[in-house]
C-alpha cells in the first residue's frame, strides 16, 4: 500500500513512517520543517531512513493547495495519515489565525486532494483536548466534545466534523484518532515528558500545575503507531476514536519517576492550572479495541526508561 503521511518528520509521524517503511509499505512524506521547534531536531528524527527505497520524501507545505494536488495526482496515495498541524494547546492562546490556516485549512487541502484522487482511507489525528471540561471519565467518543478550552483543541473539532462532510458527501473513509498524551523517543521539546527530562538535567525550574496533582492518560508512542496503523488498513466509514492508554498517572508521581530515572531533583514552580488545563485526562477505549484490535502494551515506568536512554544517546552531548 502507498501511504501519504503528513508531519512526517515530526514526533509521531517519524515514528510511524520509520515502522510502516520496516513492514514493507511504501510511504510519501511531507514535511515544512517548519520553526515550531528547531527544524535539526525533525532532521535527526528522519536520517535512520531518509534513503529508503520505498520513501518518497517532500519539503513542501501542506497549506500549498496545488503542491498538495500535484503530490496527490503522481504517487495515487491509496491511504493517508494526517499528523501534521501546529500542536500545543497553550501556544494556540493567541495564535487561533495561524492554527485556522494549518490545522483547518490545510486539512481542507489534503481533503480536496484525497476525493479529487479517489484516496480509500483518511486517517486523522485529532487530540483528546477537545474534551475540554467534560465531566465524562473517562472520556467516549460519544461525548459532543462542543466546548473547547483554545484555538488548538477548537481546530482539530472543526476537523472532524470537516471529515464527516466529505464522508456523507463524497463516501470518503474518515478515520479521526482522539490522541492522549502521547511521549517517548523523538519527543517534540515542548512536550512534558521532554520539557520535565530536560529541565531535570540542567537544573531549571518546572512549571507543575496545581502542584502536580492534575492527571494524564500517558500513552507510549509504539501505542500509538500500532493504532494509527489499524487504522488505516481498514476503512470504517466515518468513525472517531480514542487512542490513549486508560491508565491516568498523577503529575507529581510522573515527575518522581523521571527524578529516579535522573537520578537528580526537579526544581518546580507550582502555580494555579490555567483556563486552558482539563483536571484530568482518561481514555474509554473500548471502542479502539473492538474496530481496531488496539492494545497498549507500554507501562508507563518502562516508556520513559525508554524515553530517558533516546535522551541520554540523541539530546544530551
Amino acid at each position: 500500500m502507498t501511504i501519504l503521511v503528513t508531519g512526517a518528520a515530526g514526533f509521531i509521524g517519524s515514528n510511524l513512517t520509520e515502522t510502516l517503511l520496516k513492514q514493507g509499505e511504501t510511504v510519501i512524506g511531507l514535511d515544512n520543517f517548519n520553526a515550531y521547534y528547531d527544524p535539526q531536531r525533525k532532521r535527526a528524527n528522519i536520517a535512520n531512513f531518509q534513503n529508503h527505497p520505498n520513501l518518497r520524501f517532500y519539503e513542501q507545505d501542506f497549506c500549498n493547495a496545488a503542491t498538495v494536488q500535484q503530490i496527490f495526482s503522481q504517487h495515487q496515495p491509496q491511504a493517508i495519515a494526517h499528523l501534521g498541524a501546529y500542536g500545543g494547546v497553550r501556544y494556540s492562546i493567541g495564535r487561533a489565525d495561524l492554527y485556522t490556516q494549518v490545522n483547518i485549512v490545510g486539512t481542507v487541502n489534503l481533503l480536496e486532494a484525497a476525493r479529487n484522487n479517489g484516496v480509500e482511507n483518511f486517517v486523522f489525528a485529532s487530540t483528546s483536548s477537545v474534551y475540554g471540561h467534560t465531566e465524562q471519565i473517562p472520556f467516549i467518543e460519544t461525548d459532543p466534545c462542543n466546548l473547547p478550552l483554545a484555538p488548538y483543541p477548537a481546530s482539530k473539532k472543526a476537523c472532524e466534523v470537516l471529515g464527516y462532510t466529505y464522508y456523507n458527501l463524497h463516501k470518503m473513509n474518515f478515520t479521526a484518532l482522539r490522541f492522549f498524551s502521547v511521549y517517548g523517543p523523538k519527543s517534540r521539546p515542548d512536550m512534558m515528558p521532554f520539557m520535565v527530562t530536560d529541565r531535570i538535567v540542567k537544573g531549571e525550574t518546572i512549571k507543575l500545575f496545581d502542584a502536580g496533582q492534575m492527571k494524564r492518560d500517558w500513552t507510549y508512542i509504539d501505542d500509538i503507531v500500532s493504532g494509527i496503523i489499524a487504522a488505516l488498513q481498514r476503512p470504517l466509514g466515518y468513525e472517531i476514536i480514542n487512542l490513549g492508554r486508560g491508565e491516568p498517572v498523577l503529575m507529581a508521581d510522573f515527575v518522581e519517576i523521571i527524578e529516579d530515572l535522573t537520578g537528580k531533583q526537579a526544581k518546580l514552580d507550582t502555580p494555579p492550572a490555567p483556563a486552558s488545563e482539563p483536571k484530568i485526562t482518561c481514555a474509554n477505549i473500548d471502542k479502539a479495541r473492538r474496530l481496531l484490535d488496539y492494545n497498549p502494551q507500554m507501562p508507563v515506568v518502562e516508556g520513559l526508561t525508554k524515553l530517558w536512554a533516546w535522551y541520554q544517546a540523541d539530546v544530551m552531548d
